[in-house]
């Protein structure tokens, strides 16, 4: 008896270990964090945290959720499908005027990379610096009205192509514009179909590969077009200190980066492949990473400050918003009310954990 007895207290003491460890071990699990991204530059970043474990080791396990546009990963966010997500700032201002999102981060900024595109052989090519004030860009007035043009609309691109318009006083109205996302586009284009199309990176490089020409970009038209990252303002304001740590593991990304540039084309060239889908040459990712300049954290605070007026962040965005207000785009009164929700915010990068590594 003395025997079975020793045996249960050993049994019992045994379960109640386990039992007090249970809560260790819970507390102890990485915690979800479901984003959305696109097979773009700035999504190497968390592609490659993934890899390495960076995630777990802030005590995060990263979800990266994929979407071909900024439009449908903001369809996606009502159903709760993620809570951070980098996108165009056009896009952004959608979130932020029908759900209320954050704007707390820069992805890179892709003002190169966002471009109106034609065939070699189109009379566009032939007519440089029709706008003095922008003399690389080509085009005139009479050779674009009424063509049909390929866009993924309410996006990046969309800007782009706005801009590229009104280089030569004209507007979405004048020409004929046929709603696509970027896959579309391209094997429409490829077929022979339309005039010019809008493409942004990667699929701008496999046009120019195709030897289609760039009539125009954003930063050639005199815009400024960042990737931003946001959030939703319900988890965020509920969970800021993870947040926090996601942009760590981010601003880590950007700094590497920064310091590897293009020594990291195979791991580069094997995130568009696994993640993404998409075969890259060397010489088509070198560009990718060279025609997205990234911001370390100094310089995204710098970009966030508003201490002496709008910061550089406020008048991007605002810039946007006045535009698609011309274009007939947002009316009046969403203009008013995006300007009034005060949704780009330092607040998460300040509270990041220094120094980053």
């Amino acid at each position: 008896m003395k025997r079975l007895s020793g045996l249960g207290i050993l049994v019992l003491s045994a379960m109640f270990l386990v039992i007090s460890a249970a809560p260790l071990l819970a507390a102890d699990k990485p915690v979800e964090f479901s984003m959305s991204w696109q097979p773009e530059q700035e999504t190497f970043v968390v592609w490659y945290a993934k890899e390495k474990g960076w995630d777990k080791e802030e005590g995060l396990d990263f979800k990266l959720n994929y979407f071909e546009s900024g439009m449908a990963q903001l369809e996606a966010l009502p159903a709760k499908q993620w809570v951070v997500g980098g996108m165009g700032g056009v896009p952004a201002t959608v979130g932020a005027l029908r759900y209320g999102t954050y704007l707390f981060a820069i992805g890179n900024d892709e003002s190169e990379t966002n471009a109106v595109m034609v065939r070699a052989d189109s009379p566009i090519m032939k007519v440089k610096g029709f706008n003095p004030k922008y003399p690389e860009v080509y085009g005139s007035p009479e050779l674009i009205k009424g063509k049909t043009i390929f866009c993924t609309t309410v996006s990046s691109g969309h800007f782009a192509m706005s801009k590229w318009l009104e280089v030569f006083g004209l507007k979405d109205t004048d020409v004929v514009i046929k709603n696509m996302d970027q896959a579309q586009a391209l094997a429409a284009f490829e077929s022979g179909i339309g005039d010019m199309a809008v493409f942004w990176a990667p699929h701008l490089y496999t046009g120019l590969a195709k030897g289609w020409k760039v009539a125009g970009n954003t930063k050639m038209c005199g815009g400024a077009q960042p990737i931003v990252i946001i959030g939703d303002k319900e988890y965020c304001d509920k969970n800021p200190e993870t947040v926090a740590k996601f942009l760590r593991i981010y601003l880590r990304g950007i700094n590497l980066l920064k310091k590897e540039g293009v020594n990291l084309l195979p791991d580069y060239k094997k995130f568009y492949k696994d993640w993404a889908g998409l075969e890259m040459t060397d010489e088509m990712a070198k560009m990718d990473i060279l025609m997205h300049p990234v911001f370390t954290y100094d310089e995204q605070l710098k970009l966030f400050d508003n201490t002496k007026g709008p910061s550089t962040v406020d008048q991007w965005q605002l810039a946007i918003v006045d535009f698609f207000t011309a274009q007939g785009r947002f009316k009046p009164e969403e203009k008013e009310k995006v300007l009034k929700i005060n949704y780009i915010t330092d607040k998460f990068l300040k509270m990041v954990k220094q120094p980053i590594p």
